[in-house]
């Protein structure tokens, strides 16, 4: 406590070879990145209310291969987000212990199963 210096701590090393710091470092980097997506996503917004021919041309672009796989991209930043956003608050509101790397885990695995669902609805539908 008080005067207590962790070594390990000090220099990063251990604290991130933890599964957590990955899951820490992920949370931030898919915000950061759905945050600069989201000028693009409010102009295409935009042009659905100024301009619906325009959006159409807009729109044809989403039928292409690589503009389903960014698609895909995107769902996996949100899913990743959005369960990591869960497990952050069940680490502040509920008795935490050592199972919580598994949880790390599972929301990990539950980000790419919605991202890939919608990728087979993507290429499918």
């Amino acid at each position: 406590m008080g005067g207590h210096c962790d070594m390990n701590r000090v220099k990063g090393s251990m604290s991130r070879a933890h599964p957590l710091w990955l899951a820490y470092i992920v949370h931030r980097i898919s915000g950061i990145i759905l945050a600069l997506f989201l000028p693009l996503h409010f102009w295409v917004l935009a042009m659905a209310l100024t301009d619906p021919t325009r959006l159409d041309g807009f729109l044809h672009l989403t039928e292409h291969s690589l503009v389903k796989l960014a698609e895909f991209g995107l769902v996996v930043l949100l899913a990743i987000h959005m369960f990591g956003g869960l497990r952050l608050m069940a680490l502040e509101w509920l008795p935490w212990a050592s199972w919580q790397k598994t949880l790390a885990a599972a929301a990990t695995a539950l980000a790419f199963l919605t991202a890939t669902l919608f990728l087979l609805n993507a290429y499918g539908g």
